[in-house]
């Protein structure tokens, strides 16, 4: 008998974050029912998370899981059939009870990507369809969702309700997308690609700046969409994007897990496969006409990583791709990144008077982005005791640990040598 393996709390909690997606999605095949699977899930979950770091890890841990989420369906199920039968029995209604479906002998090795086209449904809101695949797929949290989406969590909360209702509500099957449905869900599938892929890249939470499990989903789930449509430009440029971005994965951390800017990473350590094919994909986006949202972010991705050397980067190139990215998808953050851009090629005061734009954007104010750009540039122009301050107004702004201890070491770095006349601080750059 093979010895049970033991894991740590965080180790548990990372192999179930990466399991959840499938196990939910072969509950909602096998039963029908998203918001129950659902449930049936997270407490499938609640339970591997408290017996695995203790009892070990079951020989097939995906097995386990949909076996206690199956009995815990089944469960509710004959719950369900015994308040049905003591209904009709008052009103004297003959009609025979519905058991459970039966359970289905083989899994889809899919589940997770029907699921994600399902949870996509034309029904809801765009919005709302993001929200629910981020929480049901990607398995972020609701506060982690209302980063992305720059609004409340309350607001995000009842969002992501709203659509469960909506899904069961609808009836929808769970299988895989005809042609035409993956067209007219494939904008939103996209998208919630994107944003799990920038959680596990830059997590808005906690003590690590980077969430392996949740990057590495993202990427399996776009090579997936990928496989199913082979000759779509902008699935291909979404795959590009995430692995020219994933590529300096490991130059972003020194040894303590400190967040290295992009300016000062060891470009030695950039995945060099990874960049290559990120580049073949991104030529064959670029080869399909339409230029698309996310082959221009790989584009703008793959100048920084043909750069041997941070001086060497071609910012009056990423400066046009900007250009280009505002006029097909303007928005806060699209904005921030162009003033940048606008600053490295023209200068910091330029930059500065382009951020000047987004002072009045409700979904921006009091971020913490904003305010740390803002203090990079003032550095740059060597008013150092505002860059000092916002500097701290963004470290007190941000969710992430490695980013705010980052913030604040550069802020007394900055003062100690810029403001009480010292050699200039390394740039912000990130």
């Amino acid at each position: 008998m093979t010895e049970p393996v033991h894991l740590r709390d965080s180790t548990a909690e990372s192999l179930l974050r990466e399991l959840a997606p499938q196990v939910l999605g072969a509950i909602t095949r096998r039963f029908r029912d998203f918001a129950s699977a659902e449930d049936a899930t997270q407490e499938a979950l609640l339970a591997a998370f408290r017996q695995w770091p203790r009892e070990g890890v079951p020989e097939n841990p995906r097995g386990w899981l949909i076996q206690v989420a199956s009995r815990r369906m089944a469960d509710m199920a004959r719950s369900e059939i015994a308040r049905r039968e003591r209904e009709t029995a008052v009103a004297g209604d003959e009609e025979p009870a519905v058991g459970p479906p039966e359970l289905e002998a083989e899994m889809d090795p899919e589940d997770t990507l029907i699921l994600l086209f399902m949870c996509c449904h034309p029904a809801l809101s765009a919005s709302s369809a993001i929200a629910l695949t981020l929480r049901a797929v990607g398995g972020l949290t609701t506060a982690e969702i209302a980063n992305a989406f720059l609004v409340p969590e309350a607001t995000m909360a009842q969002r992501i309700s709203r659509a469960k209702q909506s899904i069961r509500a609808s009836g929808e099957p769970f299988r895989a997308p005809a042609p035409q449905e993956r067209r007219e869900r494939l904008p939103a599938v996209l998208r919630v690609l994107y944003l799990i892929f920038n959680e596990g890249y830059a997590s808005s939470i906690g003590a690590e700046l980077q969430r392996l499990d949740l990057a590495r989903e993202a990427i399996r789930l776009a090579r997936s969409a990928w496989a199913l449509l082979p000759e779509d430009g902008e699935v291909a440029g979404l795959l590009a994007l995430m692995l020219l971005t994933d590529a300096r994965r490991a130059a972003r951390t020194g040894e303590s897990g400190e967040l290295i800017p992009l300016d000062q990473q060891d470009r030695g350590l950039w995945d060099k496969a990874e960049i290559a094919e990120g580049t073949q994909l991104l030529t064959f986006a670029l080869s399909r006409g339409a230029v698309g949202l996310y082959a221009l972010q790989a584009a703008i991705a793959a100048v920084h990583d043909e750069a041997a050397r941070a001086e060497e980067t071609d910012w009056p190139q990423i400066l046009a791709l900007y250009e280009l990215l505002r006029t097909l998808a303007p928005s806060p953050m699209v904005t921030l990144n162009h003033a940048i851009a606008v600053a490295m090629v023209h200068g910091p005061a330029e930059g500065l008077a382009r951020l000047a734009a987004l002072d009045n954007d409700e979904r921006l104010t009091g971020h913490y982005r904003l305010a740390a750009v803002r203090a990079h540039l003032l550095e740059k122009l060597g008013e150092c005791e505002k860059a000092v301050a916002l500097y701290r107004t963004a470290a007190a702004g941000t969710t992430s640990v490695p980013e705010r201890n980052y913030l604040i070491a550069h802020a007394s770095q900055l003062e100690e040598k810029r403001c009480k006349g010292g050699p200039a601080a390394d740039a912000l750059t990130r």
